[in-house]
């Protein structure tokens, strides 16, 4: 009885102890997909690292590759073994292609693949391809980090072949048998190669229920350290537009893309949902109609701004001169400020889609089922004019970029809406200006006739402005502001020299934006400022700057990055010209408005008459709806956020002085008792 029992007990622990060592198989039977690809992908983890301070590697890769490989070797032994090894013949050419562009890029353009660096290359034809080719690949290039992944594939393929002769090799030196000890020699090294099959069995299952017994305990631990990131890279894969997919990277749990072949993958999911937007787009651009056009303002300049917190501009109240020539402005009764203007998000591209877009928040639909504003003015027969300093394509475009510039660089939409472009960024927004005198017409690129309406022009410039960095936005002999202006804040040495940087970087920007202005002084022209979005830089002394992206808006979020400064300029002779309209911009000085409603404000200027335009949203004009929410971020009511902020401050007001009376009553009852 006892023998059956011991029996019994022998055969579920063998059944246990292979089934156990079952974990091990999928490693077993890719081993050499297993090595040579966790050494790759952690390579690449080291090799592109950021140049930027502090920048490290990916602290999970080793975790995450293990996961990752371990998965894909599972799927490969459920495979027979003939396609097997076709299955590994593709993953190894994709993902070695893959890691070699990726390491490429890093080294040459100092960024690894992205939605923009795809997409340059699908538009990239035969020859430039080759005369890309013929000038960045040589020789040279093998001594950078690119040859460390040529020599991890050059060592994969000698190991396979290796590999791959074993069994034969084997099979000579067995059929030649020189000597009987070289048979046994043979025969032992071909056990330990086909599995340790020499050993005994119990010893053997034993092994192999220990080894799979610390590969299930290895995948448990690293899968609870990566699953996060592996649900964050679920969301955004699962994402509907390119704006959600924006707005996911800004959050702090966002996807960490470590291996080239997800960056790969993600470049390809933003493309395609670009794509998805621009059809769109050119579908409404068919169906932009202008039913009559006055050219009211023959010169409409548009300054778009980056990060500008309105409460740092000296014309709203900040204690330092970041303004001086604003002011002057002002005073001489030619810029008109608006005092209660909002951003309708802190993104730039989600601000650029808003403005651009004829659509306003709150209207059905999506901002690309609408035609462009820029698209009615050329309709119209406006020339229009676009210099960006930010919304050119280049390899190295995050995201962020990528997202708000691609509906301005695809080529049909781009000639839908401008006549001229500029081609290059500059270090310094007084490229912008360079750009401007070289494109304006009579200086050797004329712009294209609009429809024989050539002095009608639409003047877009787009500014780097307070963009972080702040210390690269402005040269260096451009320096006023230093962190001894700063003494009375509450604020590291260190943060003090971040807002200087900030505030000089907005005294530049009033430089460059005066230089707009006196170039248009004799024209007939007008000028509306506003920036994108405002920016944190140290508020109320608290220790941040930058945009928070937090979900919960609350009003001292909203004032910190979503009020801006706004403003209209008109010059004498447009004043002198259009009384009427210079009236009506500044009796709508203190109205409430978002500029989502931007476009329709420019077409009144235009005097522009088409079924896209819509009075209510029009702030210079008598029929504009002061009432209509300004939702900011698409869920936050910005009008109310201040009023129960204003009334929670009354309230507190309230009672310290209620509290203060109070006191100073006990105070006089005290002193008469005594």
């Amino acid at each position: 009885m006892a023998h059956k029992f011991n029996n019994t007990i022998g055969k579920l622990s063998s059944q246990a102890g292979r089934l156990l060592g079952k974990a091990l198989y999928p490693i077993r039977g890719n081993v050499l997909f297993f090595v040579f690809m966790f050494w790759l992908g952690y390579e690449c983890t080291v090799l592109e690292v950021p140049h930027v301070r502090g920048a490290k590697p990916y602290a999970l890769a080793a975790e995450e590759l293990f996961v990752d490989i371990y998965f894909v070797c599972l799927l490969l032994v459920l495979l027979p073994l003939r396609i097997r090894r076709w299955c590994r013949a593709v993953l190894y050419t994709v993902l070695y292609s893959t890691a070699i562009i990726d390491v490429y890029c890093f080294v040459k353009f100092k960024s690894t693949l992205t939605p923009t660096m795809l997409l340059l290359v699908g538009e990239t034809n035969g020859s430039e391809a080759a005369e890309f080719v013929s000038t960045y690949l040589s020789w040279d290039i093998m001594r950078t980090e690119v040859g460390t992944v040529v020599m991890i594939m050059l060592l994969h393929i000698l190991a396979n072949i290796v590999v791959a002769s074993r069994h034969s090799l084997a099979r000579v030196a067995m059929k030649l048998r020189p000597t009987a000890v070289a048979y046994r020699l043979v025969r032992t090294l071909r056990a330990w190669i086909l599995h340790r099959r020499d050993v005994t069995r119990p010893y053997r299952v034993a092994l192999q229920a220990a080894a799979g017994v610390a590969v299930i305990w290895l995948f448990i631990r690293c899968w609870q350290a990566v699953e996060p990131n592996k649900l964050a890279y679920q969301r955004l894969m699962g994402l509907e537009t390119i704006g959600k997919v924006e707005h996911e990277l800004t959050r702090p749990e966002r996807a960490v893309q470590y291996l080239p072949i997800y960056r790969l993958m993600f470049s390809i999911h933003a493309n395609d949902l670009a794509a998805e937007q621009v059809r769109k787009l050119i579908a409404a651009k068919d169906e932009v109609k202008v039913d009559s056009c006055s050219f009211k303002s023959r010169n409409i300049v548009l300054v778009i701004g980056e990060s500008y917190n309105r409460h740092h501009s000296q014309i709203y109240g900040y204690e330092l001169p970041t303004t001086p020539r604003q002011a002057k402005w002002e005073k001489s009764g030619m810029l008109t400020k608006f005092t209660d203007v909002v951003a309708p998000w802190n993104l730039t591209s989600f601000v650029f889609k808003n403005v651009f877009s004829v659509r306003a928040v709150g209207d059905e639909g999506d901002w690309c089922d609408y035609p462009l504003f820029p698209e009615v003015f050329r309709k119209a027969g406006y020339r229009v004019t676009f210099i960006t300093n930010q919304f050119l394509p280049k390899a190295q475009e995050a995201v962020y970029d990528f997202s708000g510039g691609f509906f301005l660089n695809n080529p049909i939409l781009s000639e839908a809406q401008f006549d001229v472009r500029n081609t290059d960024v500059h270090r310094y927004d007084e490229g912008i200006l360079a750009d401007y005198d070289r494109l304006k017409p009579g200086m050797g690129t004329e712009m294209p006739d609009a429809g024989g309406r050539d002095s009608a022009n639409l003047i877009i410039l787009h500014l780097m402005g307070q963009h972080v960095n702040y210390r690269d936005r402005y040269p260096a002999d451009r320096r006023k502001f230093t962190p001894e202006d700063y003494n009375e804040r509450k604020l590291s040495k260190r943060n003090k020299a971040i807002l200087a940087d900030y505030d000089n970087a907005t005294l530049y920007n009033d430089s460059i934006v005066d230089q707009i202005l006196r170039r248009f002084s004799d024209e007939d022209a007008v000028v509306v400022f506003m920036p994108d979005h405002a920016e944190e830089c140290f508020g109320d002394d608290m220790r941040v700057f930058g945009r928070l992206h937090s979900a919960e808006i609350d009003y001292r979020l909203a004032r910190e990055e979503f009020e801006i400064p706004f403003w209209i300029w008109c010059s004498d002779r447009y004043a002198r010209c259009h009384p009427e309209t210079v009236k009506a911009i500044k009796a709508a000085a203190g109205r409430p408005y978002m500029t989502d409603r931007l476009a329709h404000a420019m077409f009144f200027l235009a005097g522009i008459s088409c079924p896209d335009y819509r009075p209510r949203y029009n702030v210079l004009g008598d029929e504009y709806d002061m009432d209509c929410p300004r939702t900011i971020k698409g869920t936050a009511d910005y009008d109310k956020l201040r009023d129960e902020y204003l009334r929670k401050e009354q309230e507190r007001i309230a009672a310290e002085e209620k509290d203060g009376k109070r006191m100073n009553k006990n105070n006089k009852k005290r002193k008469k008792r005594r």
